[in-house]
């Protein structure tokens, strides 16, 4: 059975021409033009991506998107006529993996589901592995690649599969200083052009998930000017 993705824009003609192009690639595609019927799809349906439209009649996307967050980590991509950075970083910091505006290229929204579905599948394919590995003990955070989960003592951390690689980047880069750019092309998998913030709001979202003081963290540091660091030692 093909991938699952649920589309949700309360513009109709939005809505039908997505559902287009992704059925052409094989998806399945389920619709939904307010929030409230989203979230209902959400709780009876297998979901494996989810696009979401910022504007919506009762709910907007971006709460729409911090309700899924609070059970479901399938990849969410924001899709709206606003161009605005701050837009951006609020869907960032809510949960959105990705953010796409109208009008968009066919072919920019289908690549973005396809890289979104290949690392949530990486991901999910790691948490069902036997292999142990990889593993990462950094001063009572875990963090094991083959299985792809992270603890922190002993408690497991929910993260996302955008946020996991950002972890696993920087074990796999200890005592190193990783430059934002460094990051976005690893785990984004493009070219860097307006990623800093992108990176900035991830990296502060996975220190609130560790409960860090982001002043003076003990796990993810701070590099001023030059990007972060994940330190062995403190």
């Amino acid at each position: 059975m093909g991938k699952q993705i649920l589309v949700v824009d309360d513009e109709k003609e939005i809505a039908d021409l997505v559902e287009v192009y992704l059925r052409g690639e094989g998806y399945g595609v389920l619709k939904c033009y307010n929030g409230n019927d989203a979230l209902q799809a959400v709780k009876t349906q297998k979901i494996d991506l989810a696009i979401l439209d910022i504007m919506l009649p009762d709910i907007d996307g971006f709460t729409l998107c911090m309700k899924i967050r609070e059970k479901y980590f399938f990849p969410i991509i924001m899709l709206t006529a606003r161009v605005s950075e701050v837009d951006k970083i609020n869907g960032i910091t809510i949960g959105a993996d990705d953010y796409i505006t109208k009008p968009f290229n066919s072919l920019e929204l289908i690549a973005r589901v396809k890289a979104q579905l290949r690392r949530a599948e990486k991901y999910n394919r790691g948490l069902n592995a036997d292999n142990d590995r990889e593993v990462y003990y950094v001063r009572g955070l875990e963090v094991n690649a083959d299985n792809y989960t992270c603890r922190l003592y002993d408690d497991v951390l929910n993260l996302t599969p955008i946020e996991f690689e950002i972890v696993l980047y920087l074990c796999r880069h200890m005592n190193q200083v990783v430059t934002s750019e460094q990051l976005f092309e690893a785990v984004w998998k493009e070219k860097y052009w307006d990623g800093r913030n992108t990176v900035f709001v991830h990296i502060a979202r996975i220190r609130e998930k560790m409960s860090e003081n982001s002043r003076k963290p003990k796990f993810i540091k701070t590099v001023w000017g030059v990007g972060y660091k994940l330190e062995s030692e403190e």
